[in-house]
Parts: C-alpha cells; sequence; structure tokens
C-alpha cells in the first residue's frame, strides 16, 4: 500500500500522454481514399484528413511517397502536413480546381489579385507543413501574364500565429511560390524553393508580418527571390533572413515594392547570392538585376535594416537602396479606395562585411528625391567589384530623378560611378570601402550628388588612364576623408561641383598614387576644400 500511490500517479500520467497522444492523431491520406498515382484528385480526401485532425484538436497529415493530384485544400489550426521523402504533393493544371477565398478581415491590395491557391490558411494558429517531400504547383498550365487572379499560388497564410515550414521543397508556383500575409511568429527553415515555371515566380512573400525567421534555406525564382511587402498599413516588423543560398533573375532579396507600412528591424545575415545557374530568364535579367534592393515608394519607412556577412556574385547591381514617391496606396473598402500616400522616410541602414563580386557595368547606388533624403546609411567593410568598361563621359550624364518610376537597380541607366552612387543622402558612413573593376572603367568609383554629412575612412579604390577623377562630389557638404588610398597615377583624386559644394576636408590620406589631388569645376570655390596631414606624391 505504501508505494500504490506513486505506482498510481505514474499509471494516471500514462493515461494523460495516451489521451494526448489520441487527441493529436496522424492521419494517413490513404487511408481516407487518396490514390498517389498523380492522375486521382485526392482534394476531398485530403481536406477530409485535416477536417480530422482539426476535430480531434489537432494533429499530423501524413503523405506516404507517391504523387497526390489536388486543387484547393483549406488549412485548420493545430494541424500539421507531413510529406514523407518521395512524396509529391500536386497542384491541379485546372484553374476550376482553385475556388477565389478572399480573407474575411484583412485588406490588402493583393486581395485584388492573389485569391487562388492549392493551400489556404486564414487565421489559424499552430499550423506546420514539414517533410522531405515536395509540393508542385503546375505552374506551367499558368502561361498568363495578367494579374487577375486567376493564377493559383502554392500557398497563403493570411493572419496566423505559430507558422512552421520545414525541410520542404515547393516549387512550379502558378505566380507567386508562397504568401505569408499579416502572420506572427512564422519560420521557415530548411526549405527549397524553385519558381520558375511563369510569370511574376516570386520565391518567399513576406507582407506586413510580425516576428518572422527565414533560415537554413535555398530560393531560386524567376522574380524576386525573398520579398518583404507591405501591401497594407502595418510594416514587416523583426524579421531575419539568415544563413541562405539565393537566387533570381530579378531581386535576390528585396524591400518593396509595396511598402505601405514600410519595414522595421530586419536583418539579412550569413547569405550566398548567386547569379541564377539552373533557368532561363522570363522577366529581369539573365545574370540578376539585384542582390540586395531596398525599395520605399509607397509611404511607410525603412528604419533599423542590417545587411551583414553577405556574398553576392555575378548579378548586375550587387546594392541598390531607393527612396521614391510612386504613391501607390492600400485597398481599404471593396469598391478598391486608396489611400492618400504621403513621401515616405528610410534611415538607420547598415551594410556589414559584404564581398560582390563580377558585378555589371551599371552601379551600385543609394538614392532619395529632392527635399527628401535617405538618412544614416552606412557600408562597413565593404568590397565591389565590377566588370567595367565604362565610359569617362558617363560620369557627366545627368541622371534624372524618376520619383514616381517603379522602383530597379538599372532604373536610371549606367550610373556617374562604377563603384557606389549616392544622391540626396543626408549621414553617410563609408568605412574600409573598396571598389574595384575587372577591366578599365572611366566612371568615378564613388560618386556623392546632394550629401550631407558624409564621412569617407579607408576607401580603396583604382582608375584608369585618361579617366574621370576618383571621387566625385557635386552640391555635398560637411564631407570627410580619412586614410583613403586612391590610386591613379595620371589621374584627380578628387573633383568639386557645383557652388553649394562646401566644407570637404582630406585628412592624413595616403594620396602619394595620384597625379593630382583636387580639381575644381561649376563654381565650386577652392575655398571648399581643407587639406591636411596627407601623404604627398614623392
Amino acid at each position: 500500500m505504501r508505494n500504490s500511490i506513486p505506482m498510481l500517479a505514474i499509471f494516471h500520467c500514462f493515461l494523460a500522454i495516451v489521451r494526448l497522444t489520441a487527441a493529436e492523431p496522424t492521419v494517413n491520406v490513404r487511408e481516407l481514399g487518396a490514390v498517389a498515382d498523380g492522375k486521382a484528385y485526392c482534394t476531398e480526401p485530403i481536406q477530409k484528413a485535416i477536417d480530422r485532425c482539426a476535430e480531434a484538436g489537432g494533429g499530423m497529415v501524413h503523405f506516404p511517397p507517391g504523387t497526390y493530384l489536388s486543387g484547393t485544400i483549406v488549412l485548420k489550426s493545430n494541424v500539421t502536413l507531413n510529406l514523407a521523402a518521395g512524396a509529391t504533393l500536386l497542384g491541379s493544371p485546372k484553374l476550376a480546381d482553385y475556388p477565389p477565398l478572399v480573407p474575411k478581415n484583412v485588406q490588402s491590395r493583393t486581395n485584388a489579385y492573389n485569391v487562388r491557391s492549392l493551400i489556404y490558411a486564414e487565421n489559424l494558429d499552430r499550423i506546420a507543413i514539414t517533410g522531405r517531400g515536395t509540393i508542385d504547383g503546375s505552374g506551367g498550365a499558368y502561361k498568363d501574364r495578367r494579374h487577375d487572379g486567376n493564377r493559383p499560388l502554392i500557398l497563403r497564410a493570411i493572419d496566423c500565429r505559430d507558422v512552421l515550414v520545414e525541410n520542404i521543397t515547393m516549387q512550379n508556383s502558378g505566380f507567386w511560390n508562397q504568401h505569408y500575409l499579416v502572420c506572427e511568429r512564422v519560420v521557415l527553415r530548411g526549405i527549397r524553393v524553385f519558381n520558375h515555371a511563369t510569370y511574376n515566380a516570386d520565391g518567399v512573400d513576406i507582407d506586413g508580418c510580425r516576428d518572422f525567421i527565414l533560415t537554413d534555406s535555398f530560393i531560386d525564382s524567376d522574380d524576386d527571390a525573398v520579398c518583404l511587402k507591405s501591401t497594407l498599413n502595418r510594416p514587416c516588423e523583426n524579421v531575419l533572413v539568415s544563413n541562405c543560398v539565393v537566387s533570381s533573375h530579378c531581386n535576390a532579396v528585396k524591400m518593396g515594392t509595396d511598402s505601405t507600412g514600410g519595414f522595421v528591424n530586419v536583418t539579412i545575415a550569413n547569405c550566398a547570392i548567386v547569379s541564377p545557374r539552373h533557368s532561363k530568364v522570363i522577366y529581369g535579367l539573365q545574370r540578376g538585376i539585384s542582390g540586395i534592393s531596398l525599395e520605399l515608394v509607397d509611404g511607410g519607412k525603412i528604419d533599423r535594416v542590417t545587411v551583414s556577412n553577405v556574398t553576392i556574385d555575378g548579378v548586375e547591381v550587387p546594392l541598390f537602396v531607393r527612396l521614391g514617391n510612386r504613391g501607390t496606396g492600400f485597398v481599404i473598402k471593396e469598391e478598391r479606395q486608396k489611400t492618400e500616400v504621403p513621401v515616405g522616410a528610410v534611415r538607420n541602414v547598415l551594410f556589414n562585411n559584404i564581398v560582390a563580386t563580377r558585378a555589371g557595368k551599371t552601379g551600385c547606388s543609394v538614392v532619395g528625391i529632392p527635399g527628401h533624403c535617405v538618412e544614416n546609411v552606412s557600408f562597413n567593410n565593404v568590397s565591389i567589384r565590377g566588370e567595367g568598361g565604362g565610359k569617362s563621359e558617363w560620369s557627366a550624364a545627368k541622371i534624372k530623378e524618376l520619383p514616381a518610376n517603379y522602383p530597379e537597380g538599372t532604373m536610371f541607366g549606367k550610373l556617374p560611378a562604377y563603384g557606389l552612387y549616392c544622391r540626396h543622402v543626408r549621414g553617410l558612413t563609408l568605412a574600409d570601402l573598396r571598389l574595384e573593376t575587372d577591366e578599365p572603367d572611366g566612371r568615378h568609383a564613388l560618386a556623392l550628388d546632394d550629401v550631407v554629412e558624409a564621412n569617407v575612412s579607408g576607401l580603396s579604390c583604382a582608375q584608369s588612364r585618361a579617366a574621370a577623377a576618383l571621387v566625385g562630389l557635386l552640391q555635398s557638404r560637411d564631407v570627410l576623408f580619412r586614410g583613403c588610398q586612391p590610386r591613379a597615377a595620371d589621374g584627380v583624386f578628387l573633383r568639386l561641383a557645383g557652388k553649394d559644394t562646401a566644407n570637404v576636408s582630406l585628412l592624413g590620406n595616403d594620396v602619394s598614387r595620384v597625379k593630382q589631388l583636387a580639381e575644381f569645376a561649376d563654381e565650386a570655390a577652392p575655398a571648399s576644400l581643407r587639406a591636411a596631414g596627407n601623404l604627398p606624391k614623392d
């Protein structure tokens, strides 16, 4: 009797475990009639399995090896879809198998064109898609450029919490691959996305979400690969993208184009971005348009964004930051009335430990618009090596403002600098920036236009003969150069232009390998430059 109480307690614990297991069953879709031959429609038995798990309080829907043809299935809270290695959930090639589904309580611009999906989740808690299997959207059946809601995504999750997508392969969607709209606490881990079957083939779209992690994954898409959006008045906030290999014919990692709510507290770290190797271009460029693009053109704000420990190889424009004024608002009523959108703000952006190689001729850029500067941008230990071949006259090209244009790294054409061009920026820090080209390039390595309060330290750059000055300053003031090592044996280190250029300082630079320290043009006064402690040419 003395030992009966502990034994009774153990027995009751065992019963509790049994009840918990019974409350969270594993349902094999074949047991409910799914035929894994890729021909028989399995929508109904799959949905029955989901519903059975939901009715039991939660559970796992298991797909053994084989191919399961299906139209739209609707997830429920506390349910996991688990695809075994060798299992494929194959989307139907018939549009009629994807009924339009519009969220009840979330107004977003995407509700006008993202209304069909293979997997649909709305206002759910604790959902997951796991396993070593594959989800294929049969995207080749939807070769249509129109945004009319008649191309199904693989996954659309709206207003969901505690979402896990792990180890799965998701490929060949009819539109974007997967769209997460105002979701919270989302983890995508170890997934493989290959999306090249049709137009607008994004990889992962993170839209107005909070507390979102994408890690240890391979994302390869024709259109934007990892795309943060804000198609409603809520920012993407607390987002981490890390340890991923990313490839796109358009933008590998992008914020925008929709930016109504903006992007706050975002970290992109430890990623390798490469030019597409396994696909032919539909949109963009075969080599890829950009590596990292931070774009704010529809109001909102970009604030506290770090990009660290990233390699970028082969794309046209490795780094692009744009504040514009396209002014597209989000939908607030059934009749698609739009909000008035003020110019947003881009501030507190850090690029740290970036290595870019085999870049195209365009050049990288950080560009605001008149009266609205990009603020507090830092480049620390950044190396950019381009292909070269630019002409010296490109340094004098008049770059249009284009405030309302669709933002793209190539939107301004060939820039005045082969390395980095900055315009309408306040608070710019460039520390240990290395700019090089494979072939001679006649442009500036660095060009600053309407830049205020810039600190340039440890700049290393080279220039070919008969080229423009290594660094061009136009209408810029309060600029400090220190510890720089320019190399232009027959050329000029610094060109100052414009009557508003003022308070430029050269302190402690090694200018022994340039022929001339500075030149002045377009009403720039020699008094605007102060130089002291520089190592002169022998």
